[in-house]
């Protein structure tokens, strides 16, 4: 099952349960549209206001930047070697780490939808849309090979509220028919 978009109230209320090292990354994530994996696999030499990253999913290098409040929240926790540090020193964060958390998070707040870190990626696109209102312009911000797709993440928002509304009747007309 794929991820689903998170409305704002529930992008805080999963970010306020998120583990300290997991909310950061959640918060780059959110920031920059990048992949999980690219955001835990960041070195702590890369870390600057605005750098290079080369996405392990498409190998297309991508310029990101990151506001000089959340860049010293990430680099007063980064290791030596890595932004994210794992349990080893030697080791970054696993995405499946962030994934574990933002599952338990979610699953606290009981929320309806499908949620994991590649929720972010959406909501990331979703307000790139609002923003600007040019489908091409999120497009070359989430790096993808086609419109089709980038339309399924920048209308993630309006696809979640007819599924909650679909679900709501469904339940409604369940009630009225027990009666």
């Amino acid at each position: 099952m794929k991820t689903e978009y998170l409305l704002q109230s529930q992008v805080s209320h999963v970010l306020a349960a998120l583990m300290p090292q997991n909310r950061l990354i959640a918060r780059v994530c959110l920031h920059t549209g990048l992949r999980v994996g690219d955001v835990v696999a960041l070195r702590t030499d890369q870390l600057a206001q605005q750098f290079t990253v080369t996405e392990a999913k498409t190998g297309k290098r991508r310029r990101v930047g990151l506001p000089a409040q959340l860049l010293e929240a990430v680099r007063a926790q980064a290791g030596t070697i890595w932004a994210f540090p794992g349990r080893k020193p030697e080791l970054h964060k696993t995405r499946q780490a962030v994934w574990a958390d933002v599952k338990r998070a979610a699953k606290a707040f009981r929320l309806p939808q499908n949620v994991g870190p590649h929720s972010f990626r959406k909501v990331y696109a979703v307000d790139l849309m609002d923003k600007y209102g040019d489908i091409r312009r999120v497009q070359r911000a989430l790096q993808h090979s086609s419109a089709e797709i980038t339309a399924i993440y920048a209308m993630a928002d309006q696809l979640l509220e007819a599924k909650l509304r679909k679900s709501k009747k469904k339940r409604a007309d369940k009630a009225w028919s027990v009666l």
